[in-house]
């Protein structure tokens, strides 16, 4: 009878864990969102209010990109920090283990510059079908184009990734599911970029915001489907964000002036349909495991 007792009783308390766990994987860790928004949108709306009261302030040669880099690290800052405040420190480094394989195979590295380079290529040239002026490329050379996507992968918003879809997307995708946990990042990802849209020469002011945010969505789905590829290898998402940006001036899609934005419209449509073409393929292989 006594050990009866005792049998119950750790398989209550077996339960008990169990449960915990459970909400502990999926509890959203709101802080991660405040952190990130507070970094960036601290840096990004200080020097807009800079540049109203002193309008030479963006006249510095390099400026808006050093604002723009030192916010892109919001999602990074608040990665680190939550991890260290919710798991320990010990759990920092096991998370940025998992940065240092490259090894995830020919398949995911094909899919990341074959989906994205036909992507923007596509965009780019089907106008001169109807007669538009091809846009030349906004590279200095096609040789540039590696180191360009280096500095793209660690600076140039690849480095978003850490904190996006290496930290709080699996998150939301426990809690929501693939289509909902990535709609609602790509909705988040898109807001949290608002700020540049008030900041000059920044290639965000010749975007429509509604359309850079479909685009947004495309993303979220596209990125967290690679890293899952790669056998959450996570570098593999700085590595496709990093070449989605790089694609950018090497097949044109947006003009740097007020104009009817037909190439970027296209990219919108195209990295949205594979989007949600990728997400609804994940779904329905979860469903079937």
């Amino acid at each position: 009878m006594l050990e009866t007792k005792q049998i119950i009783r750790q398989d209550l308390q077996s339960r008990k864990s169990r449960k915990k766990i459970n909400n502990m994987e999926t509890k959203i860790p709101i802080r991660f969102f405040v952190i990130t928004f507070l970094w960036s949108w601290g840096i990004w709306v200080g020097a807009i209010i800079i540049g109203l009261s002193k309008p030479q302030f963006f006249e510095t040669p390099g400026i808006e990109t050093l604002i723009m880099i030192l916010g892109a690290f919001g999602p990074v800052i608040g990665a680190i920090i939550s991890k260290y405040t919710i798991e320990g420190k010990g759990a920092i480094k096991i998370f940025f283990k998992s940065f240092l394989s490259l090894n995830f195979g020919w398949k995911v590295w094909l899919s990341i510059f074959l989906v994205l380079g036909a992507s923007s290529f596509i965009a780019w040239i089907i106008p001169e079908f109807w007669g538009e002026e091809r846009l030349q490329m906004y590279l200095p050379s096609v040789y540039v184009f590696l180191p360009y996507l280096l500095l793209m992968v660690f600076l140039g918003g690849g480095q978003e990734e850490i904190g996006w879809r290496g930290y709080i997307s699996p998150y939301l995708e426990r809690k929501y599911g693939l289509i909902v946990g990535g709609l609602f990042l790509g909705i988040v990802w898109g807001v949290w970029h608002l700020p540049l849209w008030f900041i000059p020469e920044t290639t965000q002011i010749y975007m429509n915001f509604f359309g850079f945010m479909l685009l947004t969505i495309g993303y979220s789905y596209f990125f967290s489907w690679i890293i899952e590829a790669s056998g959450n290898r996570l570098i593999s998402g700085l590595i496709a964000h990093g070449a989605a940006n790089a694609f950018i001036p090497l097949f044109p899609s947006l003009i740097m002036g007020d104009v009817i934005q037909t190439r970027f419209w296209i990219y919108v449509v195209l990295v949205l349909a594979i989007g949600i073409v990728i997400v609804l393929s994940r779904t329905h292989k979860n469903r079937k495991k």
